[in-house]
């Protein structure tokens, strides 16, 4: 597989020449214009973090949120950050970049923030109009953490987020975004397919086996240890966070989604080597993969 956050697409150098002398204007060839050689594009991505705590207008505490924001970047050889197009590549890489970015944004937006200011702010409110206090353990939290995962063709984005917004416990929902950076959109799973049912019913197979063995492991009939309908629940694994890394396809469901609060999150890893009979020549080439894993 190619190398991990450094992308590179090669795009081809165009060079210029020219024939003949001045004096010998009778034979000489006309001159070529100067052809500006097409630049080198790498694509980056960084991780950035927004942190702050909101408070009321006494200096009550009322929201504190953490956001880990994934940000793709186009780079020259030179190494600076391509921000206007100066050719074709750069055009397409900046056009790659806006897609990719924008899906993020929602995350940083001041409504977003102000809404939930708002809401810890009317939930203070009436705590205290009925004799509760507001401390530190009542304050709203939010947080969103991201693993990177990136070759040549993809980016992975694994993420988390954590919330409390009042009640009894927190809040955890599992999140996954995939990028395909040749063709500069985001994809489904069922996109690298060469038939979406055959990898779906792969898929599924294997992780109801590793669900009933992690019902078995604890003693508990599957049906008990996850919802009645977990079958179909493994069976829309599309629907939920599934990402991609060094090892393979992770498959991820939130608290709640598959099984109660108390069993947490329940995750399932495919190998690549399990993905393969299922993979289309195009999705091959996204994971950088070969007919024979190593």
């Amino acid at each position: 597989m190619g190398a991990v956050i450094a992308l590179l697409l090669v795009l081809s150098t165009l060079t210029a020449c020219s024939g003949g002398t001045v004096t010998d204007v009778k034979n000489a060839l006309p001159a070529l214009a100067a052809v500006p050689e097409e630049t080198t594009v790498t694509y980056t991505v960084k991780v950035t973090e927004y942190a702050d705590i909101i408070r009321d207008d006494d200096g009550t505490e009322l929201v504190e949120y953490s956001y880990q924001i994934p940000v793709l970047l186009a780079v020259r050889s030179d190494g600076s950050q391509v921000l206007d197009a100066a050719s074709p590549a750069e055009k397409a890489a900046l056009e790659a970049v806006e897609v990719f970015n924008s899906r993020f944004s929602d995350w940083m937006e001041e409504g977003r923030l102000v809404e939930l200011a708002d809401y810890a702010r009317s939930d203070r409110a009436w705590r205290e109009e009925y004799g509760e206090t507001w401390d530190e353990s009542d304050m709203y939290t939010e947080s969103l953490t991201c693993r990177v995962y990136a070759t040549e063709h993809l980016v992975s984005i694994c993420a988390v987020c954590d919330s409390y917004t009042g009640g009894a416990h927190p809040n955890q929902v599992l999140l996954s975004w995939n990028f395909d950076l040749t063709a500069g959109k985001f994809f489904s799973p069922a996109a690298l397919a060469t038939d979406s049912q055959e990898i779906g019913d792969l898929v599924t197979e294997e992780i109801i086996r590793q669900a009933e063995a992690r019902a078995a492991e604890d003693g508990t009939a599957p049906e008990e240890f996850f919802w009645e309908n977990y079958r179909e629940i493994a069976a829309d694994w599309g629907s939920y966070a599934v990402s991609f890394d060094e090892t393979g396809m992770t498959v991820g469901y939130s608290p709640y989604e598959m099984a109660c609060y108390a069993a947490g999150p329940q995750v399932f890893t495919l190998t690549y080597e399990q993905l393969l009979p299922g993979l289309s020549d195009h999705g091959k080439e996204v994971l950088e993969l070969t007919d024979t894993v190593e």
